[in-house]
This record gives C-alpha cells, structure tokens and sequence, in this order.
C-alpha cells in the first residue's frame, strides 16, 4: 500500500477493468515518471467509478483486501521508486 495509508492503484499493463478491495483509493495511470495527476476516488455506494483522467474502470470486488487488486501488480507502492 501506498505510504499516505490510501492505496494507489496504476494501470501500466493497459486494462479496461482493474477490481480492487478498497472504495477510497488513488489512481495514478501508470507508474512514474508518466503517471497522470494523482486522482482521488471515493466509490460512496457504488461499485464501480472511472478515473476521470484516464478512464480506468475500476470496480469493488469484497474478496480483495484494501491493498490488493486484480491485475495483481496494479497497485504501487511509492517506497519502490527508485
């Protein structure tokens, strides 16, 4: 998980859909230096929202934990910048 305790979630590999186990989360497009702005997103009630920078669907799936996502590897973790 991202080090500000909100998971941030990228999509590097290109996905339409990218399901996740958390409702507030960041999304960051892909991964730095050619992330896009850092968007918050709050799911509220629903299970699905669209990063509106760039149009990511990402949908709550309840299995996953807060930190976890499936594609596994779409969420970053800023501690492994380099």
């Amino acid at each position: 998980m991202a080090q500000s305790g909100i998971p941030h979630f990228h999509n590097d590999v290109g996905v339409s859909t990218i399901h996740i186990g958390a409702k507030e989360f960041m999304c960051i497009g892909a991964r730095p230096p050619v992330d896009h702005p850092h968007v918050f997103i709050d799911m509220g009630s629903a299970d699905e929202a669209i990063c509106s920078y760039c149009g990511t669907l990402y949908k709550y799936k309840p299995s996953l934990s807060a930190s976890e996502s499936e594609p596994a590897d779409c969420l970053w973790d800023d501690r492994d910048r380099a």
